[in-house]
């Protein structure tokens, strides 16, 4: 099965900001707009991550335009989880943002508590209305019970995302993990959203990887939720 289009958003992108990227906001829209994508998630890391920025970023992102160079950028964050349904940012920043995604980082209070205890992190976040995204769930040094996390996830809606760079450059060991992921979300009919994780300008809209394991187990296209700009808003609940 091969899909139709690439999608049109890519929802998980750092900029300089998270302090271990290396484009700026600009680079990153400029890359965007020349690829052809109509949406970028300006998606830095949560302050609980060491070298990431201080909750006053995502306090000020109201200096940031909804679009530049023709690009719909969305105000987000990757948040850390540090603990049973907990971030690493005030639920009164949370609500300013378009994009909430959330995920384990080493170094941010949640290590090694082991697949269960990890799992009930995620479900309890999955019940949050403010959390669209669960990051990159296929990291192996964060087991999950992965058919209980799609499971929840086709439940309240909330998108499971297969990530571009676990399949080549980041989470090494990620890739099983990825594609069972990827067949229980086909099974369970889960949303899912494709995300480039990118730290450099040019790594932004690069999909290929994870589009292939999502065409190869038969995910649907009207499952990927950012495949098109409107069918990324009407996911996020955010006017066109």
């Amino acid at each position: 099965m091969l899909y139709p289009f690439s999608p049109q958003a890519d929802l998980h992108v750092h900029t300089v900001a998270s302090g271990h990227a290396y484009s700026t906001l600009g680079e990153i829209v400029q890359e965007a707009a020349r690829k052809g994508l109509k949406m970028v998630g300006m998606t830095d890391h949560g302050p609980g991550l060491p070298g990431g920025p201080h909750p006053y970023h995502f306090a000020a992102l109201r200096f940031v335009p909804e679009y530049l160079h023709g690009v719909r950028v969305l105000r987000g964050i990757e948040a850390n989880i540090l603990g049973i349904g907990q971030l690493d940012l005030e639920d009164v920043l949370l609500d300013r943002l378009d994009l909430v995604m959330a995920g384990f980082h080493e170094d941010c209070g949640f290590d090694e508590r082991g697949r269960d205890e990890n799992t009930r992190a995620v479900l309890a976040l999955m019940d949050n209305p403010k959390v669209k995204v669960i990051a990159h769930p296929g990291n192996p040094n964060f087991p999950l019970d992965y058919r209980a996390v799609v499971e929840k996830g086709a439940a309240t809606g909330t998108a499971l995302e297969i990530n571009n760079s676990s399949f080549f450059i980041s989470r090494r060991g990620s890739d099983g993990n990825c594609r069972e992921i990827i067949r229980l979300c086909a099974e369970l009919g889960a949303p899912v959203t494709v995300g480039s994780d990118a730290h450099i300008a040019q790594g932004v809209g690069e999909f290929d990887d994870a589009l292939g394991a999502l065409a190869a187990a038969g995910i649907k296209w009207e499952q990927v939720v950012n495949r098109t700009l409107e069918s990324a808003l009407t996911f996020l609940g955010l006017p066109a």
